[in-house]
């Protein structure tokens, strides 16, 4: 028996001892994952970690009231012992008329989310990478004084859920990634920089691209001065925007607007961005990381068009959420583990590319900075948008970039900037589940000295 139809009948069976004792629907969610990650230092393995993750939770909902539970016993004893707990939990919670399981009828998509030769590939193939990626910025460089992280890592996982309107369905998934983070450095100045890339292929990873990309960023932040305070067009690299991005995920769930924690709550159908900007989730999204043929209900993920040029369309949805509204899921009840219920969440969540290249996008700035580093972004206020970071960059005059720039702020609220993208860049690029192309503002606010 392979380890998802194995998996799969002890899912059932947790559903139908709940089923037996009154439940009056049952989920039962089984995941199993195993996660590797090498850190390098000097050529030398620094740390190496190897976790094997299994469990099951089971919601059981009776009466409007929802009960969870969650155990990494699955024996009999133990999948009784899970549906006591659940039922127990149930009986203290509050009513609510909108709890229920999805009725999924249909087939899910194939998808490739998951390359057999991560693991096939050996462990010192895996620490070679590393080590590649940071000889390749050593090599760049001889002002790469530091490496401060080279680390490679993979994980897979096998979702299996079952639930007792019929649902009985699993998938496989894997991903893998480079990772690596150094300081740069001339007499008593020092610069960090950074590069990442996580994707499904194990065959498309390229160490010493990474390597480089990370280096170059820092080099070319040496003799770093501030600007004066003044107002200029601001171009924002993918990683910037992506940052920018994360700020409205959870401004966009329906969640949110539900428990009036959202920007967008109201606007549905309204201006709310430049018309050059489109945000999209696709869960379905080829080569996506966050790709996957359903979600942490068992409803198929879907392409969920937010933001249309620059107009709001709507939000993202579990069951629960899209009960309440009268609506279907948009398949984004999205599972942290399985000790947790599904909360809606994004998958792969980005800004649609543009027409013209960064390099396009920089030569038609007279006056201005691009970004590509900011301090502070943690402390943006994902309910209001208003945002204040610190910046780095590089200064633009003339349509060329020309001197790096340290010591700047911007402040503002993200509904402001992204009604002022005069541009998008045509290179969109993903950090893990999220992504952006280079965005051109028009003008911005810059304290400087």
């Amino acid at each position: 028996m392979s380890s998802s139809n194995k998996y799969l009948s002890i899912a059932e069976d947790a559903v139908q001892r709940a089923k037996n004792k009154g439940a009056a629907m049952v989920e039962a969610y089984l995941l199993s994952g195993k996660e590797l990650s090498i850190d390098i230092r000097d050529g030398e393995v620094e740390t190496m970690k190897l976790a094997e993750d299994r469990g099951l939770g089971l919601r059981v909902i009776s009466g409007g009231q929802v009960g969870f539970a969650f155990t990494t016993d699955f024996a009999g004893d133990g999948l009784d012992q899970l549906v006591q707990q659940a039922l127990a939990n149930g009986k203290n919670t509050e009513p609510d008329e909108f709890y229920a399981l999805p009725r999924v009828s249909g087939s899910y998509p194939q998808m490739e989310i998951y390359d057999p030769a991560i693991r096939a590939a050996e462990v010192e193939k895996k620490i070679s990478l590393a080590v590649e990626m940071e000889n390749s910025a050593r090599a760049f460089d001889p002002r790469v004084k530091i490496i401060e992280s080279s680390s490679y890592q993979d994980a897979e996982i096998e979702v299996n859920i079952v639930n007792s309107l019929g649902l009985s369905a699993s998938y496989q998934g894997s991903y893998c990634g480079l990772y690596l983070a150094l300081v740069a450095g001339e007499g008593e100045e020092s610069q960090t920089g950074f590069a990442i890339k996580y994707g499904l292929k194990f065959a498309d990873l390229d160490p010493v691209f990474i390597g480089r990309q990370a280096a170059q960023r820092a080099v070319r932040m040496l003799g770093a001065k501030p600007v004066g305070t003044q107002k200029a067009a601001v171009v924002l690299d993918p990683y910037i925007a992506t940052n920018f991005l994360g700020l409205l995920s959870p401004a966009l769930s329906a969640e949110a607007v539900q428990k009036g924690r959202s920007l967008f709550a109201g606007k549905v159908n309204q201006a709310v961005a430049s018309p050059l900007i489109t945000v999209v989730d696709d869960g379905r999204l080829p080569g996506g990381i966050a790709s996957a043929p359903f979600d942490g209900e068992g409803v198929p993920t879907s392409e969920t068009v937010l933001i249309d040029q620059g107009q709001l369309k709507g939000f993202l949805h579990n069951t629960y959420t899209a009960a309440k509204e009268g609506v279907s899921s948009t398949g984004n009840g999205v599972r942290s583990s399985f000790k947790s219920t599904p909360e809606v969440g994004s998958t792969n969540f980005f800004i649609r590319a543009g027409e013209k290249s960064p390099e396009q996008l920089i030569k038609e700035v007279p006056k201005g900075l691009y970004v590509t580093e900011v301090m502070g972004m943690h402390t943006a206020n994902p309910i209001s948008g208003d945002f204040s970071v610190g910046a780095s960059g590089i200064w633009i005059e003339k349509g060329e970039l020309t001197r790096p720039v340290r010591g700047v702020a911007i402040a503002g609220n993200i509904m402001d900037l992204l009604g002022a993208v005069d541009a998008v860049g045509s290179d969109l690029e993903f950090f893990g589940g999220k992504g952006a192309p280079t965005l051109r503002v028009s003008s911005m606010s810059l304290s400087g000295s």
